[in-house]
Formats: structure tokens, sequence, C-alpha cells
């Protein structure tokens, strides 16, 4: 070999050692992966053309964002739920507070209305005129029972008077009059059981006068107006228009003129009141006179009572105990 040769040899081992000597510098640069490929380049961010740094682009979620596109459905039925019960319940409560106010004005109302019908009934039954104390329950009244024959009593002992009374007569009261000069010593009270009773003023009774021999020097008789046909009359058109008094007594048997019985002027004679002065509590009135059967003549007295008691505490008309009494005698 020669020297030449020597050279070029030298030189190509130097420019081989150069050239790896480069490679592995260029390794430690840039390492690889193990798969043997380079990592990829870090990301840079972008540079405006001012030199500042570029924002990434994306949604935006600042005040003017749409984030709606974001939400979840679900989170939207939940919005909507919760309005739909807010105004729900905003109703409701309105129901209700309406409600309350109704309840509150109903029952202000019913007390009022109350209050007014008891201030009218106290009005009604203070302002009763004895010439207008008519209104009943019923315009007409049918009569359910007949006067007994009074006259047909007289001179009977008391078993006879009972047998000829009939209509269930039971005794159920009997005193004994102790009054010098007297010739009634006896008095028995009956009662018309079968005869049908008021409810107000009970059943008719016979009221029997026995002298010391046991016979009836005097019979009476007392029942409802209302059972023997009147109704709805005040104690003035009774006594004056109806002739409810000559009636009676001539059922009981004895024959009368008719409006022989007349009521006083003054109609404080048989009226009564209060203590206030305007409510009347009754009308009442006594009368007397004679009639005929047959040949004989024969004293009678009647009573008529108008009691209103009971009128003055509901209310109502129809709550006066109407009652006649009848009285004849030998």
């Amino acid at each position: 070999m020669s020297v030449t040769d020597d050279k070029q040899e030298r030189v190509g081992e130097e420019g081989s050692k150069k050239a790896q000597h480069v490679a592995s510098e260029k390794d430690i640069a840039a390492p690889t992966s193990e798969k043997g490929e380079a990592p990829e380049a870090p990301d840079t961010p972008d540079v405006a053309e001012n030199g500042t740094e570029a924002r990434p682009s994306g949604p935006k979620h600042g005040k003017h964002g749409k984030v709606d596109d974001e939400v979840p459905e679900y989170l939207k039925r939940s919005r909507r739920m919760r309005k739909i019960l807010i105004a729900v319940i905003v109703v409701l409560v309105l129901l209700v507070a309406a409600g309350a106010v109704l309840v509150v004005m109903l029952f202000d109302t019913a007390n009022n209305a109350a209050t007014q019908q008891a201030q009218s009934a106290v009005s009604e039954v203070e302002a009763i005129d004895p010439d207008d104390a008519t209104k009943d329950a019923s315009t007409a009244t049918s009569k359910r029972t007949t006067v007994p024959d009074l006259v047909a009593l007289l001179g009977l002992t008391q078993e006879e008077a009972l047998e000829r009374l009939q209509h269930g007569a039971q005794v159920t009261g009997l005193s004994e009059v102790n009054e010098e000069g007297n010739p009634i010593k006896w008095q028995v009270d009956v009662a018309l059981s079968d005869e049908p009773a008021d409810s107000r003023s009970g059943t008719p009774s016979v009221y029997l006068d026995l002298n010391e021999e046991g016979r009836v020097l005097r019979a009476g008789y007392s029942v409802a107006i209302s059972s023997i046909g009147y109704g709805s009359i005040s104690f003035t058109d009774a006594v004056s228009n109806e002739g409810i008094i000559e009636k009676t007594v001539e059922e009981a048997g004895l024959t009368v003129s008719d409006y022989t019985a007349a009521l006083p002027e003054d109609k404080m004679q048989y009226s009564s009141y209060a203590g206030d002065g305007t409510t009347l509590t009754r009308e009442y009135c006594e009368f007397a006179g004679t009639g005929t059967a047959g040949d004989a003549q024969y004293a009678w007295e009647a009573d008529l009572s108008y009691d209103y008691t009971m009128a003055n505490a509901t209310g109502n008309l129809a709550d006066t105990i109407r009652t006649i009494y009848v009285y004849i005698q030998a």
C-alpha cells in the first residue's frame, strides 16, 4: 500500500468518525419514542399580527353566550316543573284566601239575618194589637169535636153523668168544697180521653159541681177553639163577628139570642200586658146570660181566653193558647 492510499484511508476514517459524532448529537437533542417515532412538537399559542397571543376559539361562556345550548334536557324540564308548581301554589293560596273571606262574609250575613229576624219577631209580638192578633199557621180549621149537652147532665149523679158523656170520660180530679151557704159540695174534673187533644191546651174536659146529694147542679166544659172549628181569628172577631160565645152555649143545650155577648169598649178591661207596657200577654173576658131549654130557663156563663205567653217566647202567633169555657147551672 502506498503512502497516498494510507492518507486517503485515514481521511475517510476521520470523516466517518465526524459523521457518527454529529449523528449522536442529534439523537441526544431529539429523543425518539419507544416505537422509534419522534414526539410531536408542543402546541404553541397563535400569535396575532400585532404580536399578542391569540385567544382560542370555542363556545362562549360570557354574559352573551348561549348557555342553554349546553344545559341538559332534564334540567330544562325540572325548571319548567318548578315554575308550574310555583304557579299552582300561588293559585291555591289565592283560592284559600278567597274562601276564607267568603266564609267570613257568609257568617256575618247569617248573624245579621238572625239578628234582624229576632228583632223583627220581637217587634211583631210587641206590636200585637187585639184586633190584629189573627195570624195563625193555618187559615182554615175543621171542627174535630162536639160540645157535649151540658143541660142533659143537670140533676144526674156522677156515675150517670159519666155514662151520659161517653167519649172516654174519666175522672181526673175530685175536690171537696167547704163554703158556708154554698150548695156545691164536690167538684169533679172529667177528661174526654177519646176526643182529639190539642197540642197546647190538652184534652177537652167537663166539670161537674155536685150538691150534698151527689147530683149535678152545675156543668161546665172547656176546649181549644180550634177543636170546635175556630182557627185564625182575633179575640175581637171571635166575640163580635163570629159569635163564638152564643154558638158554644147553644151547642151545650141552651137557646140564646144572637150576639148577646159583648166586649167592653175599653180594651184594657180584657187585655193584660207585660211590665214594658207594650207586650200583650193575655186577653180574657167573662160573659153571662140566660137561655132556655124546653120550658125551663137556665143561667149560663162563658169565659174566652187568649194566652200569648208562648207566642211571645217563640215569635209565632200560632203558639197562642185559645180556650173557651162554658158553664150551665139549673
